[in-house]
């Protein structure tokens, strides 16, 4: 048995593949992590993900204002544009609503 038949093979997607994207998974990481640094808001998650010509736009929610309870902190969505490697090339908050209001403003939203 040689070393190629000993080590797993892993695809081109969870690697990057030959043109050294990062997985998408990594993008999100990424994504989160560069978002917090620069506005030092805690990124609590990823709402919208898709790949773009230029790159990738996600869209990341993040809690701008801890309030007690709980259900009044400030959130705010925003959208993050990164390249194809994955680094952050423009950011925008889109929205800013207390954590336990629905978004009727969205479409499908009621």
């Amino acid at each position: 048995m040689n070393d190629s038949q000993k080590t797993p093979k892993t695809s081109r997607r969870q690697t990057g593949g030959a043109d050294n994207q990062p997985a998408p998974i990594e993008v999100l990481r990424q994504a989160r992590a560069q978002l917090a640094e620069l506005t030092g808001m805690n990124a609590e998650k990823v709402t919208s993900f898709e790949q773009a010509e230029d790159g990738w736009t996600l869209e990341i929610e993040v809690l701008e204002l801890a309030r007690v309870p709980d259900t009044m902190s400030l959130m705010a969505s925003y959208q993050v544009d990164l390249d194809h490697q994955g680094q952050l090339t423009g950011y925008r908050r889109l929205r800013r609503y207390e954590r336990g209001r629905s978004d009727a403003h969205r479409p499908g939203g009621r």
